[in-house]
Parts: C-alpha cells; sequence; structure tokens
C-alpha cells in the first residue's frame, strides 16, 4: 500500500463514503449507502497502519494510544472534509475508523427533519435527548439545530464534544467548541465549567455517566437549554435509561426533576432510500406535555408510546409512524422499514 491516507480519505468523500476502515489483511473498506465496499487496493500490513495513524496523530495523543489502546481525536484536510477518527489496537496491530463529517453543515430542511425541530431548538430552557444507536446521525441532527440557532438566534452556545466534528462560525449566535481531552478533562467537568460560562445552551456531545446526566439535570433547570445523546433505542428507552444510572434511593426524585425539565427526546434510524443512492431518517419525537410528565412522574414509562400515537398535532409520531410514511411516500423499501413495523394490514 503506498497510498496515504490523505488520499484514501480524499477518495472516500468522492465516492459519499461515511465511513472508512483500515484493518491489516484487509483493502480499505468504505461504507457506502450503509453497506461495506472494499477499495480496488492491495490488503493492509501492519506497516501500512502504522504509518496511517503516525501521519494523523497529535503528537500529545501518542502517549494516550500507548496507555488507553484505543484514542479518538479529530482531522481535518484542507478543500477536502473533516474527519473523526478512533485509532485502536487489535491482535496487537494498530487499526483505523473514520468517519466522515462533512464541510458544510445542512440544514433541518435539507435533511428532510420535521419542522418541529426548529420550534424545539427555540426552546429557552430544559433538557432535549437525541438517541439511536451509532452511526444514525445524532451528530449531523445536533450540528443542524445548532445552525438553526446560530442564524435566528442571539444566544452564547457552548459545545462539550469529543472529538469536535462539525465547525460552527459566529453568526447570529456566539459559539464557543470545547474539546474533551484538550479544551476539558471530561463531560462532567467540563459542563460543570460551562454553568460559570455565562451561556444560553449547552449541547453535550454524550451523556456517558451519572455524573453527567445528574449535572444536565441541574443545568436545565437552572435556565439553561442542554442538549445531548444517548445511546437508547426509543423515548420511553430513554427516560428509562436516565432515571436508572441513579441508584434506587434517588430514582423518585430524578423522576419529578426529569418529568419538569425535559423538552423533547428525538429518536432516529438511517435508513437506505428505494434508489439506493443514500440514506433518508426515520424519526421518533416526543414532546414533554402535561400527560407525558404525569406518566415520568407515575413510573408509566410504558404508556408513552400510546400518547405519540395519538398527538400528532404537537409534532409527536412514533418511530413506526414515520417509518410507515416514507414507506407510503415510496422513499424506502418494504425490506428496509420491515424490522421497525409491526406487520398488519401490510
Amino acid at each position: 500500500m503506498t497510498k496515504s491516507l490523505n488520499e484514501i480519505l480524499s477518495e472516500a468523500m468522492k465516492l459519499y463514503a461515511s465511513d472508512v476502515h483500515l484493518t491489516i489483511g484487509k483493502p480499505p473498506v468504505l461504507r457506502i449507502h450503509g453497506n461495506l465496499a472494499p477499495m480496488n487496493e492491495p490488503p493492509l500490513k501492519p506497516e501500512d497502519t502504522q504509518r496511517m495513524v503516525d501521519e494523523v496523530l497529535p503528537e500529545a495523543m501518542k502517549q494516550e494510544l500507548e496507555k488507553s489502546r484505543q484514542v479518538d481525536f479529530s482531522y481535518g484536510i484542507p478543500g477536502v472534509s473533516r474527519f473523526r477518527l478512533n485509532a485502536y489496537y487489535q491482535r496487537s496491530h494498530l487499526s483505523l475508523a473514520v468517519r466522515v463529517i462533512p464541510m458544510v453543515i445542512p440544514t433541518l430542511k435539507e435533511l428532510d427533519l420535521p419542522a418541529v425541530l426548529g420550534k424545539i431548538a427555540a426552546e429557552k430552557q430544559g433538557l432535549v435527548l437525541v438517541t439511536g444507536p451509532t452511526g444514525s446521525g445524532k451528530s449531523t441532527t445536533l450540528a443542524a439545530m445548532i445552525k438553526h440557532m446560530n442564524q435566528t438566534m442571539r444566544k452564547h452556545i457552548i459545545t462539550l464534544e469529543d472529538p469536535i466534528e462539525y465547525l460552527h462560525r459566529h453568526d447570529q449566535s456566539l459559539i464557543d467548541q470545547r474539546e474533551v481531552g484538550f479544551d476539558a478533562i471530561n463531560f462532567a467537568t467540563g459542563l460543570r465549567g460551562a454553568l460559570r460560562q455565562d451561556p444560553d445552551v449547552i449541547l453535550v456531545g454524550e451523556m456517558r455517566d451519572l455524573e453527567t446526566i445528574a449535572t444536565a439535570i441541574t443545568a436545565a433547570e437552572t435556565g439553561h437549554l442542554v442538549l445531548g445523546t444517548l445511546h437508547t433505542s426509543s423515548a420511553a428507552a430513554t427516560i428509562d435509561r436516565m432515571i436508572d444510572v441513579f441508584e434506587p434511593r434517588q430514582q423518585a426524585q430524578i423522576r419529578v426533576q426529569l418529568a419538569s425539565v425535559l423538552k423533547a427526546v428525538v429518536s432516529q434510524r438511517l435508513i437506505p432510500t428505494s434508489q439506493k443512492h443514500g440514506r433518508v431518517a426515520a424519526t421518533e419525537i416526543l414532546i414533554n406535555n402535561h400527560a407525558v410528565a404525569n406518566l415520568i412522574r407515575s413510573e408509566k414509562n410504558h404508556q408513552i408510546e400510546s400518547i405519540m400515537q395519538t398527538s400528532r398535532a404537537e409534532g409527536m409520531h412514533t418511530l413506526e409512524m414515520s417509518v410507515r410514511q416514507l414507506l407510503t411516500q415510496k422513499l424506502i423499501d418494504f425490506d428496509e422499514a420491515k424490522p421497525y413495523i409491526q406487520v398488519r394490514e401490510l
């Protein structure tokens, strides 16, 4: 393999790949529209992946890689794109997983996301969660919401990311982007520090632990709009996860707090289009109204789905409703939709 990492990533951009995988014994592999496709290159050798990591890994992170055996960092090629990289060891040799981050942040409209997300982004305070599995577009949705705020509102926005992905420029708003590991020790300390930096909006790239979740709830209670992500499968599962990280003796109080501060949960999946030339987002949206807040307080989260099914006028819908709409519009095929729907009349 004689190609540099820059050459591989530039080619991946031209092919509209979302991810690049570099591991020994295989040629570089691209994920295009959700499917893996090997490049027409020779299999990588250990010295190839070592060279590629050495090309891009910041000097300050080399000790972290040796200590933790994996490390996250961001990288940019001028005029091409930005990338989120994870270098890790497998079978004692280095591999790389690379996520492509477009230079231009898409708008909510360009992503064909529900218009209610613009209203959610305009909330003055509270907690907004964007959830879904890895690779479901959570970061892109949040970046589009921040862009909407930046273009239409005068806010001080602080983001805590690991690593920084989309780069925001100041427009109507002032945006400070902090990278965990460089600008902040971790999410929890960065979030506590953000409360003293006069923010209107705080974005937490990932709510990984109890301390971060507890601080985010407190921040939302004290007059800030907090945006965050979780790896959960549905709106109801998201609320369960938020509560279950606390000790049983604390959970009743957390239910009361969450019922008060939660504004919305957006859960999403990316599904290949029927033309196989891209992917489209299927969403589930929960807006916290009086009925939802009562269910959270009274430990009846299993009834939340029925509220979403009957509250489309408020902007709510379930993932199945979204998938069925995409089917009706012939944007996706039934085979792709099948895992997300209960087969009844279809």
